[in-house]
């Protein structure tokens, strides 16, 4: 009977196939010197499957579950309470219910005990699955014990079970459950311990939550908690909460509920000492396992006794750096407008690409600043610079620096001085300029794409590392760095300087309407032109309401007007179709790999916009700006000292009307080149495919650039690698990357410290100015994009893909940006008020309400609930 029943000292964590995540964890623990865990037994995945085996039409009613969605929540609570209801009725076969009754006898029969489902799928590093499944406390004699052991097995399909499955990529088919049997304890104080702190993810600060009776009441949130936070053997932080009830043990089996006598609801549950202590057991089995954990704990007699330990899947990694230095990482997600997780392919090219070290961690990237903040000189250049590109990174860092003691932790730098070589020469508003730096970037692009259709194994690799060089050789260009430097100063200047002589607020947003040389913007606008192409055409229309395939511009061909159609959409594609959400990663798929993406947009343009859009919608802005620039400059005429300061505004409004649109080029170099290498590199890999090197061409993308050079040079793959990236993948794509992280583990998000905006306004930064009142869209995914003229649009964040959309909507608000993002620079060029950087926008204003966006305030206003 050993495959169905393991004593717990005979487990460990190699055997979460037998006994689950729970058991396997316990299972370590139980051996581990001056570590107290209740004597019990597991009851292994092998006695399940028995049972499960016997259970009539359970393997076609879980084969229907499989095939449900999260959403299909009615079919979802029928049929898994089917499920449970069949796994409870089924008997336990005698051989099995024997050696589970001897297991009994041994620990005492008539005892009290603990019975705790456990998961093959819970307590992972990448998903704890906490409280999914159920707990039975107190439970006494065998016949109760077996019914109890039904129940876990059962609750392997409760709602919430089936529907965290569905969300985390697990299959039911897959997973089993095994049963932990613990003697029961009858604690003073119980509570759960976190070995980084939950709140801000400092992994230095252990987190110990403590009430009085079993765990039961803090873990489902019946009772508030005393709170100790320890650091370096002290507590430094304490909360004693009013604790009213508790939970104990029934003396005829099972758990009520008791109040807490008066004069002890106050009183606090542990002494300073035994914070201490628990915390310091805490550090041993965060060593033991390798990651912070979460841990539930009982205080029986003066001694701590574990009941469990898994992993804390919500905190954020912290970068691997090899050294003990204190660092601060900023995002670079935040910077580029695309947060989400990367793959390791991606990852690796932008770091090649990327003129200073990039640090991964959670699939993300970041820039260790720790250097930059150690000196007064820098630090303050570096925080006027992240303050205008995002001005939460900044309150982040001075929260962070207010605190005296931190910077004596930083790199020991020396005095330090300001950036060496100041400002550069003022650069000649000459047009020429940039259509020198264009030109020059397209002949680059276009010897790549004749020279890499040559290359092939090693050789392809190798000129892709050396292209890299090419490509930084363009991007940081002094001259390039110049044209779009001059053209912030210049718009600041603007800002600055007409506030104070007008009184007038963001007047570049006005100024750069409809500017030259802005491939984004025009990106935009040439969508409307497709639209016009297809618009006069009734057979097309229709046809690509329905589309589905990626093939369907071969399809288009047949109909009448089809040709016509294609062409135009083609054409699009040979200009654009290398750009795509999230495009800084080289494995997003792009428009030309996935041209579905713009047939709504198309079918938006068409609904929403008359022939000509695109050229009056330019037309529309440059008379916008040209009225907004004459005006001002009238205004200044009857000011003292007018004609001066008339003369140098008109200087800095051609400067930054000549400069501006060229910020958006350097991009568009990058993602060109890039799709050029995937292009190539998905061929080589295709290679390998049939070769039976490679599994399937994608899984190219969970390595390195350097580890595919291996493989070519090699012929050979790690396949446990890849999966591994796979798993870790899909569980970064959960967390949230922080706008700033230290090497302590410390997240901070930053706030906006103002109190000129309304009460329950959303606040932000304003970055294009004006006020708009429309239909709110929550829109997470561009090819579901449904607008109306007059929409607003709410968003995580908007890379220059989302430009086309901008044609369609009258304002725009994201969770993430700054003044000289991409978004920004194009919601100025359209004239559409935005404000950027609101926190959890797309989670506090619900698709279909009506809001007010203040995009020359910063803050947006919720004026009516959807429809």
């Amino acid at each position: 009977m050993d495959r169905y029943v393991l004593g717990l000292q005979d487990i460990g964590l190699t055997q979460v196939a037998s006994v689950g995540g729970k058991g396997a964890h316990l299972g370590e623990l139980s051996r581990l010197e001056g570590v107290r865990v209740p004597a019990g037994f597991c009851v292994t995945t092998d006695a399940f499957l028995r049972v499960m085996a016997e259970a009539p039409s359970l393997d076609e009613r879980i084969e229907r579950l499989s095939r449900l969605k999260p959403d299909d929540r009615e079919q979802l609570r029928a049929l898994s309470a089917e499920i449970r209801q069949t796994i409870e009725a089924t008997p336990i076969p005698d051989a099995l219910a024997k050696a589970i009754t001897d297991s009994l006898a041994r620990h005492g029969e008539q005892a009290a005990y603990a019975v705790r489902s456990s998961a093959t799928a819970e307590d992972l590093p990448t998903a704890s699955f906490a409280g999914q499944q159920d707990t039975y406390l107190n439970i006494v004699g065998p016949a109760a014990i077996l019914q109890h052991i039904r129940r876990c097995w059962a609750s392997l399909f409760t709602e919430r079970a089936v529907i965290y499955r569905l969300r985390n990529g697990f299959d039911h088919r897959k997973v089993r459950m095994a049963v932990v049997v613990q003697q029961m304890l009858f604690p003073r104080v119980a509570g759960i311990l976190f070995t980084a702190d939950p709140v801000t993810s400092n992994r230095k600060v252990a987190s110990v939550e403590a009430s009085f009776g079993l765990g039961e009441a803090l873990v489902s949130g019946l009772v508030n908690a005393d709170v100790y936070k320890v650091r370096d053997g002290e507590v430094i932080d304490k909360t004693v909460a009013t604790k009213r009830l508790a939970i104990h043990a029934s003396p005829e089996g099972g758990t009520h509920e008791q109040a807490i006598e008066p004069e002890r609801q106050q009183q606090a549950t542990l002494t300073d000492a035994q914070a201490v202590r628990l915390a310091q057991l805490g550090r041993k089995l965060e060593a033991h396992f390798g990651c912070p954990q979460d841990i539930e704990w009982c205080l029986v007699d003066d001694g701590f006794q574990i009941v469990q330990s898994r992993p804390i899947t919500t905190l954020f990694p912290i970068p691997a750096t090899g050294d003990r230095e204190n660092h601060v990482y900023v995002s670079v997600g935040h910077q580029q407008m695309m947060t989400d997780a990367m793959k390791p392919l991606g990852l690796s090219l932008f770091q090649l690409t990327a003129l200073r070290p990039m640090y991964e961690a959670g699939g993300r990237l970041f820039v260790d600043i720790a250097q930059g903040l150690a000196s007064p000189a820098s630090r303050a250049v570096l925080l006027d610079a992240l303050g205008k590109s995002d001005p939460l990174i900044k309150d982040a860092l001075e929260t962070l620096l207010g605190r005296g003691e931190f910077i004596q932790t930083l790199p020991d730098v020396g005095p330090g001085k300001a950036p060496a070589g100041g400002a550069p020469a003022p650069l000649e508003t000459n047009p020429a300029i940039v259509d020198e730096l264009i030109a020059r970037s397209q002949a680059s692009i276009a010897a790549l794409k004749r020279d890499i259709q040559t290359k092939s194994g090693s050789e392809l690799l190798d000129f892709i590392l050396t292209d890299i060089q090419e490509l930084k050789r363009l991007l940081f260009d002094p001259r390039s760095h110049q044209v779009i430097m001059a053209a912030f100063e210049a718009s600041w200047w603007l800002n600055e300087h007409l506030l104070a002589w007008l009184g007038e607020k963001n007047a570049a947003d006005t100024l750069t309407q409809s500017v030259p040389h802005n491939v984004t913007s025009e990106m935009g606008l040439a969508l409307l032109d497709v639209a016009d192409v297809i618009r006069p055409h009734p057979h097309v229309v229709p046809f690509l309401r329905d589309v589905e395939d990626e093939g369907f511009l071969e399809e288009l061909v047949r109909l009448p007007g089809g040709q016509e159609a294609r062409d135009a959409i083609q054409s699009y594609l040979d200009k654009y179709g290398m750009r795509c959400v999230g495009e800084i990663d080289i494995t997003k798929p792009r428009w030309s790999e996935r041209p579905t993406t713009l047939v709504p947009l198309l079918l938006g343009n068409i609904k929403n916009f008359d022939p000509g859009a695109g050229e009056r919608r330019f037309e529309q802005g440059r008379q916008e700006a040209l009225k907004k620039e004459q005006e001002l400059l009238e205004r200044l005429r009857t000011l003292p000292d007018g004609e001066q300061k008339a003369q140098d505004t008109q200087r800095m409004i051609d400067r930054v009307r000549t400069f501006i649109g060229y910020r958006e080029y350097p991009k568009y170099g990058i993602v060109n080149r890039y799709f050029n290498y995937k292009q190539a590199l998905l061929l080589e890999a295709e290679r390998l495919v049939q070769a039976q090197v490679l599994r399937k061409k994608e899984d190219i993308f969970f390595l390195t650039l350097q580890e595919f050079h291996t493989v070519v040079r090699t012929n050979q793959v790690d396949e446990s690698l890849i999966r591994l990236r796979e798993d870790a993948y899909r569980s970064y794509q959960a967390l949230t990357p922080p706008r700033v992280l230290t090497s302590d583990g410390e997240v901070l998000t930053g706030a906006y410290r103002r109190d000129d905006v309304p009460a329950g306004a959303l606040v932000g930064l304003p970055v294009s100015s004006g006020t708009i009142e429309g239909r709110a869209r929550v829109i997470l995914d561009m090819a579901e994009a449904d607008l109306e003229a007059g929409d607003i649009l709410v968003t995580a964040y908007t890379d220059p893909s989302w430009t086309p959309l901008f044609v369609s909507i009258k304002g725009l608000v994201t969770e993430v940006g700054g003044l000289m993002t991409h978004g920004a620079v194009i919601a100025r060029e359209y004239g559409l008020p935005a404000v950027v950087g609101v926190e959890h926008a797309t989670r506090r204003i619900q698709d279909g309400q009506r809001i007010r966006v203040h995009g020359t305030d910063g803050y947006v206003e919720i004026l009516s609930q959807p429809g």
